[in-house]
């Protein structure tokens, strides 16, 4: 039976237990792809990333991202969380890196722990949406108010860095924090609008140096509510400067908090002045141990 390592990391964090978890597999050349599948269902992350040696030898690592239920191209948090293990323990040092993946190659920078990643040469896109505040409230459980009091100046919109999202303003963290989201009339939403979830954000945040404080819902992905979020940061940051919700230009780096509701507090960093945007962020091993996986088609279980 083979055995291999296997991590979760908490990306967009220094804590363990806290930030957005991704599985990982260090060492995942000649693994099957349904063994990588039936250990991304095993570790149950809502990603996890295989490592593998690069197709290109300038590339620094292949990366495949599986959520439980099947392979992605691209999982910001858990690029973050593999570029934060390669610089602690995989021997990469401080500078760019370019790793693989099914989006295609990637550039990854680590600077003194801290990695940030875009994806590739994708150009974000905003699109002003016109929903109606009643029926978006209803579906996050909040009082129309409190997203028309906003929208004048920060409208109803989708936006995307890779995957796409509804992008909610909502005027204080007191009406953030209260939303009772209802998942069903949520993925309804999302899917009739072709997005992966929705993003609720106020400016009244918790931490003084943070921009911003955000929700995801996602449940049309199985995700009901989503801890600190890559590609959903990029996608409000890029929204953040379409709608020019800042006098003058965009602040050169902006810190999105998020999971504090789920007691997963984290911070993305975001810049998005300019194409390609890039989110950026920390990360901490919380788990480390093996995984034992059967030949495939077998009836074993794999055990960690």
């Amino acid at each position: 039976m083979d055995t291999r390592r296997a991590l979760l990391v908490d990306a967009f964090t220094t804590d363990p237990l806290s930030g957005n978890p991704a599985g990982l597999v260090p060492d995942a050349d000649g693994l099957a792809d349904e063994a990588m599948a039936a250990i991304a269902r095993e570790l149950h992350a809502s990603e996890t990333v295989f490592l593998l040696d690069a197709d290109n030898g300038e590339a620094a690592r292949r990366l495949r991202c599986f959520t439980p239920t099947g392979e992605i191209d691209l999982c910001g948090h858990a690029t973050v969380a593999a570029g934060s293990w390669l610089a602690g323990a995989g021997g990469l040092g401080d500078g760019t890196h370019t790793f693989e993946t099914n989006a295609g190659s990637i550039d990854v920078d680590i600077e003194g722990g801290l990695v940030r990643m875009s994806p590739g040469g994708e150009v974000s896109s905003v699109t002003e949406v016109d929903l109606g505040y009643d029926r978006v409230a209803s579906a996050i459980g909040a009082d129309p108010a409190t997203l028309s009091d906003v929208g004048a100046d920060l409208p109803l919109a989708t936006a995307s860095m890779g995957p796409e999202y509804l992008v909610v303003p909502v005027n204080f963290l007191q009406a953030l924090s209260g939303l009772e989201p209802d998942p069903r009339a949520i993925a309804g939403l999302t899917d009739e609008l072709g997005v992966t979830g929705v993003y609720a954000f106020t400016f009244d945040a918790l931490e003084a140096d943070s921009t911003l404080h955000g929700r995801l819902f996602a449940p049309a992905v199985g995700v009901n509510e989503d801890p600190p979020t890559g590609t959903a940061s990029g996608a409000v940051g890029a929204y953040l400067r379409e709608v020019e919700a800042f006098d003058g230009e965009l602040p050169e780096e902006m810190v999105f908090e998020q999971g504090h509701f789920l007691d997963r507090p984290g911070r993305v960093r975001v810049r998005a002045r300019t194409d390609p945007v890039s989110i950026g962020g920390r990360a901490v091993t919380a788990f480390e141990g093996t995984i034992s996986v059967p030949e495939m088609g077998a009836d074993d279980i794999i055990e960690v």
